[in-house]
């Protein structure tokens, strides 16, 4: 290789390496947004899901563990007989499933729990192939190590191997849905739970929670708060809320 040449080839190396220091600076989470205005008559909270044409005398919450893709499994057989089993309210008969006023869900759970929440019966049809069927671990572990653009962007100290899997469940997954679509489909209510690593306590994807640190759930997607709630310590990062 002549001396022009190899000034050349270390030319494009350099390039390239200052291409990808700069991507990788610009590489971010996406952040939750602020809140324009504090009103606690608006917003991802209970009494602004409440559905009217629903039986006030029944209560029925759901309470799914996490525990990986099994978990998630096992929540979703749970639904399964909750939609072929009746109950008769009043004299007519309903499917138990329509009568559930809440689901609380952490980890594998939490996916089962907000994808019901979001597509309702079409669980039933597209779940299984869409998610729990999936070999997802070893896709985002693909992702990883033989995405070139990932590489620069786990590079940058603002986006890490959680951020990745969120943006994995916001586009297979979830269809880009954020709360503000949860609060649209009404009862019931899903309670996606995490940690908040700072003082080690449960914290639940609600507008009452997202108050204290002057945001807007609304716009928050919610497969970033599954990211959040399955993001096992030492396997995966913490997800990033700013207050």
């Amino acid at each position: 290789m002549t001396a022009g040449r190899m000034l050349r080839f270390l030319y494009l190396w350099v390039t390239i390496l200052a291409a990808s220091l700069a991507a990788a600076g610009c590489a971010h989470y996406p952040i939750n947004q602020p809140l324009k205005q504090y009103d606690p008559e608006v917003g991802y909270r209970g009494k602004n899901l409440k559905d009217p044409a629903r039986d006030e005398h029944l209560l029925m919450i759901l309470s799914f563990s996490g525990g990986g893709t099994r978990a998630a499994a096992f929540s979703y057989g749970v639904l399964e007989t909750l939609r072929d089993t009746t109950v008769s309210i009043y004299g007519q008969q309903r499917r138990l499933l329509g009568e559930v006023d809440g689901i609380t869900g952490v980890s594998g759970g939490s996916f089962t729990a907000a994808y019901y929440g979001l597509f309702r019966d079409r669980i039933f049809e597209d779940f299984e192939t869409r998610f729990l069927k999936q070999n997802i671990q070893g896709k985002l572990t693909y992702a990883t190590f033989f995405n070139p653009i990932n590489w620069v962007k786990l590079f940058s100290p603002y986006y890490d191997r959680s951020d990745l899997a969120a943006e994995y469940y916001d586009k297979h997954v979830f269809d880009g849905a954020t709360f503000g679509d949860l609060l649209a489909r009404k009862e019931p209510m899903i309670f996606i739970n995490a940690t908040d690593m700072v003082h080690g306590t449960r914290m639940a994807f609600i507008q009452d929670a997202f108050d204290v640190i002057c945001s807007d759930l609304s716009t928050f997607p919610v497969a970033r708060a599954c990211a959040a709630s399955s993001a096992v310590p030492m396997v995966l990062s913490p997800i990033t809320l700013r207050n």
